[in-house]
């Protein structure tokens, strides 16, 4: 079934994506702009999409379904990725949201798609735990005649889908090293002996940051001590955190976080192994993702500095099935705005890959215009 959506869901959808926008308030004014050959929004490209919308899926009620395969709910950030997609594709935009929370389980999330295949959905969205093994369910959808939309993660075996929305991973990563650089610089510390503690082991967000920061690491003669997984979760980073203060303890003066509740973990163990961290401490504590209790952590100086991941995919996701919805064919990549937050005015712009971009001083005003 071929579901058209009325002036009344264009109208919705509207004050939908003007409450739910990717960047929000004061910080996304200042968010460095993607990289020239990167597109920033949803334009028409000229390659075909993977999947047409099918014709025959489900009935005629106006109301567009679309299954949604998220990762779980193992961080803030994926709280606020979930909210968001709710948001957008409620019953008042003339959507019809089918919801799977899969727990960080690869096979539950094959699972998920395959059901949403039996269901008739009329899209689906995949937020990929892990890049690979998806070709032969991704192939499955195309044979069903339903369109996929990628966010968030990257799926490296497959490119039977419609769009990818959502972050580059890597350019995070590079942000974080050069950041770092001019910091310590500004600071007048020579010496760099870092801590990392990655995300899940298998994701693209944990290979591309890691790949980003060592190469700056590498290029500057920067020594990373010690690398582990600590899954995302605050628990893991608490953990990981507590054996690198048993092991490291004096040893290192940079701790990366890959997401803010490895944050909170780390400064938790920190606490208990009585290391300083952040303005004015013996460790520089960095993180990514920059959800608003944690831009607030960078205000109140105990995160020197953090990248943001944004979460707000699904408005952009609503403009690509709307695209699809009128015979247009979106861009195979989308990537969101994000911006870089510091505790201190030390560094006010940061090159990466040759794209000057500005770093912004945390203020109430920044935290308070957070959209998550």
């Amino acid at each position: 079934m071929k579901k058209i959506l009325g002036m009344a869901l264009a109208f919705a959808l509207t004050l939908s994506l003007a409450a739910c926008g990717g960047g929000g308030g004061g910080a996304s004014s200042a968010a460095p702009a993607p990289a020239a050959d990167q597109p920033s929004s949803a334009a028409p490209a000229a390659d075909a999409p993977a999947s047409q919308p099918a014709d025959n899926a489900g009935g005629g009620d106006g109301v567009i379904t679309v299954g949604f395969a998220q990762v779980g709910h193992e961080s803030d950030w994926r709280t606020a990725s979930t909210k968001s997609a709710q948001d957008v594709f409620a019953a008042s935009n003339g959507y019809d949201l089918v919801f799977v929370d899969c727990d960080n389980d690869s096979a539950r999330q094959l699972e998920a798609v395959r059901n949403f295949i039996q269901q008739g959905v009329d899209y689906i969205i995949i937020d990929p735990i892990v890049a690979t093994g998806w070709d032969t369910v991704l192939t499955e959808c195309d044979d069903a005649g339903i369109p996929v939309i990628i966010i968030d993660r990257t799926i490296d075996d497959s490119d039977k889908y419609v769009s990818w929305v959502g972050s580059d991973f890597k350019i995070e990563g590079l942000a974080c090293g050069e950041w770092l650089k001019a910091y310590a610089e500004a600071k007048g510390i020579s010496e760099i002996n870092a801590l990392v503690i990655e995300g899940s082991t298998g994701a693209s967000a944990t290979i591309g940051r890691t790949e980003g920061f060592k190469e700056i690491a590498d290029r500057e003669g920067w020594n990373i001590i010690a690398s582990q997984s600590g899954d995302f979760t605050e628990a893991g980073g608490q953990e990981v955190m507590e054996s690198y203060c048993q092991s490291y303890k004096g040893q290192f003066n940079v701790v990366i976080c890959q997401n803010d509740n490895e944050a909170a973990g780390a400064m938790t163990a920190m606490d208990t192994a009585g290391i300083s961290y952040g303005v004015g401490g013996d460790v520089i504590l960095v993180s990514f993702d920059a959800n608003r209790p944690y831009v607030q952590m960078v205000k109140d100086g105990k995160i020197n500095a953090n990248f943001e991941c944004n979460p707000m995919a699904a408005p952009t996701v609503s403009e690509i099935i709307q695209q699809l919805e009128a015979g247009e064919t979106p861009e195979k990549q989308v990537y969101v705005t994000e911006s870089w937050f510091v505790a201190e005015d030390a560094v006010s712009k940061i090159t990466v890959n040759g794209s000057e971009q500005p770093v912004i001083l945390v203020t109430q005003e920044v935290v308070d215009g957070r959209p998550y």
